[in-house]
């Protein structure tokens, strides 16, 4: 398949997913877990930075238009994007991605990628649950929030890929 029509189909089915069956599924208040981000994350490595960033915004706005939360996912996806190239220097550190087309788990170690993870969706739940509140007063309950869902979301993200990876590795025999 075409790598632009794969992009774009991964970007059609995450944040139909994640607005049509995650956001529906109730947790309590406290969590709110978020899948769509994988499509930010397995971009091509060296992708240009001012296309990073509108493909943030552009996720981010999607999800918006679903859920009724004017800017809260855009900012949060936007700052995700921008962030993207330092978490991935900062997690790399001599290593180097020559071979490597986009971060995923064929191409890279699962440490690595369990790491990048943690990092991206961090920065993207930080920047949303902030933004949401729109105050300091509600710390805590915000930091809660932060530490309950980053790792329900990284343990989706990281099964879900883990699913395509076994499938990838089934059709290929």
């Amino acid at each position: 398949m075409n790598k632009t029509a794969l992009q774009i189909l991964r970007f059609v089915v995450l944040v139909l997913f994640q607005v049509l069956v995650i956001n529906h599924i109730r947790l309590g208040g406290y969590v709110h877990p978020c899948i769509y981000l994988i499509f930010i994350m397995l971009l091509p490595v060296y992708i240009p930075n001012w296309q990073l960033l509108l493909l943030g915004f552009g996720l981010g706005f999607s999800v918006d238009l679903f859920t009724g939360t004017p800017g809260l996912h855009a900012g949060a996806t936007t700052l995700m994007a921008f962030c993207r190239p330092s978490i991935i220097r900062l997690i790399s550190g001599t290593q180097k991605f020559e071979n490597i087309h986009e971060p995923n788990l064929d191409q890279l170690d699962g440490m690595w990628f369990l790491r990048y993870t943690i990092c991206m969706v961090f920065v993207h739940h930080f920047a949303l649950f902030f933004l949401e509140s729109f105050s300091f007063h509600l710390i805590g309950q915000i930091l809660l929030r932060i530490l309950i869902s980053v790792p329900i979301s990284v343990f989706l993200i990281m099964m879900i890929l883990y699913i395509f990876k076994a499938n990838k590795k089934g059709e290929r025999r």
